[in-house]
C-alpha cells in the first residue's frame, strides 16, 4: 500500500519513531478481535481512547492504556481533566476531534492539539502495538516512541487491571 501524505506515518516520519505497520482486516480492528486474529498479546496491545470533560469547552486527552487495562476515567482521568465529571468522547465525537473511526485511533498525526497520556504499564512492554489512523492498519512500536508526542505524558494507575473475560 501507499501511505504517502498520510498523517499518521507522516508524523511518525516527521519525529523519528521506528515502527512497523501491520495491516489489518479492517472488521477484526477492535482490539480483542485483532490480537486474536493476529495472534498479538492483549499485552502488547494498547488502545488509544479519546476523553471528555464535562465542562465548557470540553477539555480533551488521548489516553493509551494495554488492552488488558480499563481506563480509570471516573478517578485519575477525572482529576486530571479538573472536571466533576468526564466519558469516553462517543464515535461521532473521536472521529470529528481526531480524524480517526474507533479501531485506528493513534496518538500520531492527529489535526489539533490534545495531550497524550500514557498509562506507566504501557511503558513496561519492549513492543505495544496501537492504531494506525485507519482500522486497515496498527502501528507496532517501542513504547518509548509514544513520549516523542509533544503534550505526551507517563501517568501512574491511568489504566486499572481488568478482570479476564469470562468464557
Amino acid at each position: 500500500m501507499d501511505y504517502t501524505g498520510d498523517p499518521v506515518l507522516d508524523h511518525l516520519a516527521t519525529l523519528g519513531v521506528e515502527h512497523e505497520v501491520m495491516a489489518c482486516d479492517p472488521d477484526l480492528a477492535d482490539t480483542a478481535l485483532f490480537c486474536e486474529a493476529y495472534g498479538i498479546d492483549p499485552d502488547d496491545s494498547a488502545n488509544a481512547i479519546l476523553v471528555a470533560g464535562k465542562a465548557d469547552p470540553r477539555p480533551y486527552a488521548l489516553c493509551l492504556v494495554l488492552a488488558t487495562c480499563r481506563l480509570d476515567v471516573n478517578g485519575v482521568v477525572r482529576k486530571r481533566l479538573g472536571t466533576r465529571k468526564a466519558s469516553f468522547a462517543g464515535a461521532d465525537e473521536t472521529a470529528r476531534l481526531t480524524g480517526m473511526l474507533i479501531g485506528g485511533v493513534t496518538p500520531f498525526g492527529l489535526p489539533s492539539q490534545v495531550p497524550t497520556w500514557v498509562d506507566s504499564r504501557v511503558m513496561e512492554r519492549t513492543n505495544v502495538v496501537i492504531g494506525g489512523g485507519s482500522r486497515d492498519r496498527k502501528i507496532r512500536l517501542a513504547p518509548a516512541g509514544l513520549l516523542v508526542l509533544p503534550g505526551a505524558e507517563v501517568v501512574e494507575d491511568l489504566g486499572r487491571s481488568a478482570p479476564p473475560p469470562e468464557g
